[in-house]
C-alpha cells in the first residue's frame, strides 16, 4: 500500500454485525485502526460495538450509517485505507418478503461504495462478502443421493466441492442482489483498474454470532437447544453446508487484503471444505453429544432458494495467499456453544451501547 495510506484507519461496513466485528477485533489486535460502518439495526450489533470498543478503545471507532445514504458513504471512504464491505441484507427469507429492500441494500449499497471509492479513494482495495447462493441450486434432485445422514452429489466432479469456475445461477432475490454485486466489484476491477475482490462465503460460525431462524444456522440450532426451545427444520434435515469457523474467515481476509495487488479483480470461494461439511440432521447430533440434550424438532417444507447441498472448494485462495482453515469443526462448535451458553445464560444481562 502507498506510504499515505499506512496511518489511516480500515473501514468495515457491516462492522458491527458478527462477521465484521470478529473482522475488526482480529485487525485491532495486529495494531491496525478500524472504523465500523454500521446502522446498528439488526439483532446484537449494539452490544457487538460495546464489546470492541471495551477490548480496544479509541483504536475502533464506530461510525453509524447506511449503505443506501451514498453521502455517509463517501464520507466514512474518502479518509479509508482499505474497504472490507459487509454491510448487507442476509436472509433469503426477508428477500421474498421484500425483495426492493433486499435490493437496495445488496446491490445499490455496493454500488454506492464502489462509486465512493472510485471516485473519492480509487487506490484503496476493497474487498467484497459474497455468497455461496451465486450458484443457485446446484443441482436437481434427480443428482443427489443419501448417504448416512446427509446428502452427497451423485457427480464426482463435485466430490472436492464447488470452484469458482462453476456457472453462476442466481435464485431467490437475495441471490439476485448479491450475485449483481458480486459481479459489479469484479468488473469495477476490469473496467476502472481498480484494487477489488470478492470472497464467495459459506457458513460462517462462532463467537458472537447470534443465530436466528433466517441466518447463522448452527448458532440457531444450539440457541434452540440452550433455551429448551423446538426448532423447526425447512426440508428433511439432509441438506449439507460447510463451515468456517470465524477466526479462520477473518484470517482470510487479511490475507487477501494484504496480497490485494496480486489478487486484484479476482472472485475466491471461503468455507471450510470437505472436511468441515456437515448436514442439518448431523448437527443435531453433534449439539446432542456436547450438551447431553437436542432440541425437539419438527419439519416443514422446503424454502425458495435452499440448497439440498452445497459445499466450498477452495484450492484457488489456498493458492492464492497461502490461506488454509486451521479450526477443525468439531473444536470450533465447542467454542460457539460455550460462548452461547455464558451469553444466554439466565444471569447475563449486557446492557448495549448507546450510540
Amino acid at each position: 500500500m502507498k506510504a499515505d495510506h499506512l496511518d489511516r484507519a480500515v473501514l468495515i461496513t457491516g462492522g458491527c454485525g458478527f462477521i465484521g466485528c470478529n473482522l475488526a477485533d482480529a485487525l485491532a489486535r495486529r495494531g491496525q485502526k478500524v472504523v465500523a460502518f454500521d446502522n446498528l439495526s439488526r439483532t446484537g450489533v449494539r452490544e457487538n460495538a460495546q464489546w470492541l470498543k471495551s477490548r480496544h478503545g479509541a483504536q475502533v471507532s464506530i461510525m453509524t450509517g447506511d449503505v443506501r445514504d451514498a453521502i455517509s458513504v463517501i464520507q466514512a471512504v474518502r479518509g479509508a485505507k482499505a474497504i472490507l464491505h459487509l454491510a448487507a441484507q442476509v436472509a433469503v427469507t426477508d428477500s421474498l418478503e421484500d425483495p426492493i429492500e433486499d435490493f437496495e441494500i445488496n446491490a445499490r449499497g455496493t454500488l454506492n461504495v464502489l462509486e465512493a471509492v472510485r471516485v473519492h479513494n480509487h487506490s484503496a482495495p476493497m474487498i467484497f462478502a459474497s455468497t455461496n447462493k451465486v450458484y443457485g441450486r446446484l443441482v436437481p434432485d434427480s443428482g443427489i443421493k443419501q448417504v448416512g445422514r446427509r446428502r452427497v452429489p451423485v457427480d464426482m466432479h463435485l466430490a472436492d466441492g464447488v470452484a469458482e469456475d462453476f456457472p453462476l445461477d442466481f435464485y431467490s432475490p437475495y441471490g439476485c442482489s448479491k450475485g449483481t454485486a458480486d459481479q459489479y466489484v469484479r468488473d469495477y476491477a476490469r473496467v476502472y483498474g481498480m484494487n477489488t475482490a470478492v470472497l464467495r462465503m459459506s457458513c460462517i460460525y462462532g463467537p458472537r454470532q447470534f443465530g436466528t431462524e433466517d441466518q447463522g444456522w448452527l448458532a440457531h440450532f444450539m440457541l434452540r437447544s440452550i433455551l429448551g426451545e423446538p426448532l423447526t427444520i425447512f426440508g428433511d434435515g439432509l441438506q449439507v453446508r460447510d463451515a468456517l469457523h470465524v477466526s479462520d474467515a477473518a484470517a482470510a481476509w487479511i490475507a487477501v487484503l494484504e496480497n490485494i495487488e496480486s489478487v486484484r479483480g479476482r472472485v475466491f470461494n471461503l468455507g471450510g471444505g470437505t472436511e468441515n461439511a456437515i448436514s442439518l440432521l448431523e448437527l443435531i447430533d453433534q449439539i446432542a453429544s456436547m450438551r447431553g440434550a437436542a432440541p425437539s424438532l419438527s419439519f416443514d417444507r422446503w424454502r425458495p432458494g435452499d440448497q439440498p447441498w452445497y459445499v466450498s472448494r477452495c484450492e484457488a485462495l489456498k493458492s492464492a495467499v497461502g490461506w488454509q482453515p486451521r479450526i477443525p469443526l468439531r473444536q470450533g462448535l465447542q467454542s460457539l456453544l460455550e460462548w452461547l451458553e455464558a451469553r444466554f445464560s439466565p444471569a447475563t444481562s449486557p446492557v448495549e451501547l448507546r450510540l
